[in-house]
C-alpha cells in the first residue's frame, strides 16, 4: 500500500501544518500575554511615562515627557457667557460674505474639528492650499495655523473671516449684521459690552468657545490614567517603535503629542505648481523655507487627511513617508527664495512591515 503515497507532498504538508501551528500558537501566546517580547515591553513600560525607555532623539529635538492634558483655569461666569456667544457665532454663515460659509463649514464636530477635505474650499467655491487644522487643543496651541502667523485665538479667529479665499468678509460687513441681529446685541449687551458689537468683540467671543473644545476621550487618555495595560500587545510595540527606533517623539513630545516646533519633511513641493513656502512666508528666515507646525496627534484617526497640504489620506501612508525619511524637495534656490533645508531629524527608518503596521496600530490609539 505505501507505494501509493507521494512522499514529497506528505512532507510538504506536515511541514505546512508545522508552520501554522507555531504561528496559531504565538497569536495565542499574544492574545493570552504571554508573549516573551510582549512581556518584556510590558515589564519597561509598568510604570508612570517618566520611567519609560528613553527617547530616540536627534538634531535640535525639544523633548518633553508624555502626560495627561494640564487643566486650564476655570472659566468665568462672563467668559462661559462669552462662549455660548462664540458658540452660535461659530456656527453661523452670516459671518461670511455670501452668508453661506461658518466657521464650522470647515471646522466640523462630526469631522474631528476639520472637514475631512484635502484642502478646504471657501468663497465662490475657491479651493484653499492648505488642510483645515483640527481644533481639539487649539486652546493650548500657540502660535496657531501651519505657518504660525496667529500669536492669539482671538487673532486666528479674524484670519478666515476675513480672509478672500475663505468667508471673504469685510470688518464692515459683518459688524452690520451681527448689530441688526437682536439675539447678539442683546447678549453682548447682557455681558456689559459696548452698544455697538464691532469685530474684535465677535472675535473674542469665538475665541472664547474655541477654548471650550477638548479632545475626545480616547484609549491613550486611558493610558494616561491606568497605564499600558490597555494597550493589545501590537500597540504596545507601537508605542515603543514611536518612542525609540522610529524617532516620533523627537517631535510628537508632551501632553499635546507635538513640539509647537517648524519642520521641513520635503513635502513643501518647492520650485512646483503646488509650492507652498510655510513659515517662510511668516517670518522671511531662510531656514523657515517648507517648514510647517508640528500637528497633535491627540484625535489623530478622526483626523484624516494628513500633512499641512491634506497629502495623505491615510496613517499608513504618513508612516511611510517618514519611513522613508521624508519627501525630496528641490535643493537649488530660485527666484531669490532660498531652497528648504531638509529637517535634520528626518532619517530612513529601515521600519519592517510588521513595525509598521503595530506604529499604525498605536497612532489609532492616539
Amino acid at each position: 500500500m505505501f507505494r501509493f503515497l507521494n512522499l514529497p507532498r506528505l512532507v510538504m504538508t506536515l511541514a505546512i501544518l508545522a508552520i501554522a501551528g507555531n504561528v496559531v500558537g504565538r497569536a495565542q501566546q499574544a492574545v493570552d500575554g504571554d508573549d516573551p517580547q510582549a512581556g518584556a515591553l510590558r515589564a519597561l513600560y509598568a510604570g508612570k511615562p517618566e520611567s519609560w525607555p528613553a527617547p530616540r532623539l536627534g538634531e535640535g529635538a525639544r523633548f518633553i515627557e508624555f502626560g495627561p492634558l494640564p487643566r486650564l483655569p476655570e472659566a468665568t461666569p462672563r467668559e462661559k457667557a462669552l462662549a455660548d456667544i462664540g458658540k452660535r457665532m461659530f456656527d453661523d454663515p452670516a459671518l461670511s460674505r455670501s452668508g453661506q460659509i461658518a466657521c464650522a463649514s470647515c471646522h466640523s464636530p462630526e469631522l474631528g474639528m476639520g472637514d475631512g477635505l484635502r484642502t478646504a474650499f471657501g468663497h465662490d467655491r475657491q479651493r484653499g492650499h492648505r488642510n483645515a487644522q483640527s481644533l481639539y487643543t487649539a486652546a493650548w496651541m500657540t502660535p496657531l495655523f501651519w505657518d504660525g502667523r496667529a500669536a492669539t485665538l482671538e487673532e486666528q479667529a479674524l484670519g478666515p473671516m476675513l480672509d478672500g479665499k475663505e468667508m471673504a468678509g469685510t470688518a464692515r460687513l459683518i459688524e452690520a449684521r451681527i448689530n441688526r441681529d437682536k439675539g447678539y446685541r442683546t447678549a453682548f449687551r447682557a455681558q456689559g459690552g459696548q452698544r455697538r458689537v464691532t469685530l474684535q468683540t465677535a472675535a473674542s467671543a469665538i475665541a472664547a468657545f474655541e477654548r471650550t473644545l477638548r479632545p475626545p476621550r480616547t484609549r491613550w487618555s486611558r493610558v494616561m490614567e491606568r497605564g499600558v495595560a490597555v494597550l493589545t500587545d501590537q500597540e504596545l510595540e507601537g508605542l515603543h517603535l514611536f518612542r525609540t527606533k522610529a524617532g516620533c517623539a523627537a517631535c510628537h513630545n508632551g501632553p499635546l503629542l507635538s513640539d509647537g516646533q517648524f519642520h521641513n519633511l520635503g513635502i513643501s513641493f518647492y520650485g512646483r505648481p503646488r509650492e507652498d513656502l510655510g513659515r517662510y512666508d511668516v517670518t522671511g528666515d531662510p531656514a523657515d523655507v517648507g517648514r510647517f507646525r508640528t500637528a497633535s496627534l491627540l484625535g489623530l484617526s478622526r483626523t484624516a487627511p494628513y500633512m499641512h497640504n491634506g497629502l495623505f489620506p491615510t496613517l499608513e501612508d504618513v508612516v511611510s513617508l517618514y519611513n522613508v525619511g521624508g519627501g525630496k524637495d528641490r535643493t537649488q534656490g530660485r527666484n531669490g527664495v532660498p531652497a528648504p533645508i531638509h529637517d535634520p531629524l528626518l532619517t530612513p527608518l529601515k521600519l519592517t512591515r510588521q513595525e509598521r503596521d503595530a506604529l499604525v496600530a498605536f497612532l489609532k490609539v492616539l
